[in-house]
């Protein structure tokens, strides 16, 4: 596509009030730093409105990570939005790692929305569960009753987040994936980890145009809620329309 096509479709978006959002999750950058994201921040100011995160930012949750994210982020010129996700928990630093990167300007969201130019997010990280008839019940062992609930306690976040959109046009923001589709093409025997089905029943409660997750990293790029919601897997490592570790999403 030429520069003057792109130029022709930028303006024709713009008339019509659509954003151009850049999804990616899974960065897990590393505290030996040897992989910059400069250049690509930089190449998705130029191509999108605004960068959705969708967790796993870390690898290990270190504060040294956090800190190199957050100086390649200063190559980002556009509004960042992101959630955290399970790797950004393991050192136990979640505190500190969530400063430095609203500090370095992610709209970090745990349970809150924001809007950006129009446009609604909602953010959780989700937790895991299973999906349809597989799903997790709240039975037998305090363990796994503490998992039901965790699992409950991150959908009642993302309801209170998307309560909070005023917006007519709304994205949510997830670790976790919301349905099976998405999660497909890893091991069957750990799709009860990479996210649940109670996340999807409640995003289908609300208008939302758009859902996007990370996460599963041998999943699948693209799939529905049972109420119909677009819902992207845009972790890195997955196969995107770009043919980049970004999506390109117009809302």
């Amino acid at each position: 596509m030429s520069k003057a096509t792109d130029a022709k479709n930028d303006a024709a978006r713009k008339a019509n009030g659509k954003l151009r959002i850049a999804a990616m999750g899974d960065l897990h950058v590393k505290e030996h730093g040897t992989v910059s994201y400069k250049e690509l921040f930089t190449e998705i100011s130029q191509a999108a409105d605004i960068l959705v995160l969708t967790g796993d930012l870390t690898d290990l949750g270190k504060v040294k990570e956090a800190e190199i994210l957050a100086s390649d982020l200063r190559a980002c010129s556009i509004p960042i939005v992101g959630v955290l996700g399970n790797h950004d928990y393991e050192c136990g630093c979640v505190e500190e790692v969530t400063h430095i990167l609203k500090e370095a300007g992610i709209h970090l969201l745990e349970g809150q929305a924001v809007e950006i130019n129009g446009v609604g997010f909602a953010g959780a990280k989700g937790f895991a569960g299973g999906f349809g008839r597989h799903m997790l019940g709240s039975f037998g062992e305090p363990a796994i009753k503490a998992m039901v609930t965790e699992s409950v306690e991150e959908t009642m976040r993302l309801e209170n987040a998307l309560r909070q959109v005023r917006s007519e046009r709304a994205m949510v923001i997830l670790h976790y994936a919301p349905i099976r589709e998405t999660v497909v093409g890893e091991p069957e025997e750990i799709y009860p980890f990479l996210g649940s089905s109670r996340l999807a029943e409640t995003i289908d409660r609300f208008p939302v145009k758009a859902v996007v997750h990370g996460h599963a990293h041998r999943g699948t790029y693209e799939g529905k809620t049972p109420g119909g919601a677009p819902v992207y897997n845009v972790a890195s490592h997955i196969e995107k329309p770009t043919g980049k570790p970004y999506a390109l999403l117009e809302l």
